[in-house]
């Protein structure tokens, strides 16, 4: 019984141990979301004021705004984990710094996407 035990514990913490994603599929995601924002903002740019006046028409541009800003924010996010991951803190000091070069990672990806809309 205790070997039946200790194999099933054995197998139990092979099945569980952790994966590394493959390299790419950061790139392929961040090219996804990118094509998303993108896709949502010419949607937005041919977006009529005066079709709005009728309520049915305004599915598509409230679905692109909704897409849009969430995959724009998930691309923020990615990339300014990206860069926190390339340098981890090593004191609270480095903490601190972390932190304030996410929120400029953030402001600086935010400027990058919405910049020119």
């Amino acid at each position: 019984m205790t070997e039946a035990a200790t194999n099933f514990e054995g197998l139990l913490r092979e099945a569980l141990a952790p994966v590394e994603p493959p390299a790419e599929l950061a790139e392929r995601l961040e090219g996804a979301l990118q094509s998303i924002t993108e896709m949502a903002a010419d949607e937005l740019e041919a977006w009529e004021l005066s079709a709005m006046r009728d309520p049915r028409n305004w599915v598509r541009p409230a679905a692109a705004l909704v897409a849009g800003g969430a995959a724009a924010t998930a691309l923020v996010v990615l990339r300014a984990r990206h860069r926190a991951a390339a340098s981890p803190p090593r004191s609270v000091a480095g903490v601190r710094k972390a932190a304030g070069r996410t929120l400029e990672d953030l402001e600086r990806e935010t400027r990058r996407l919405l910049g020119d809309r």
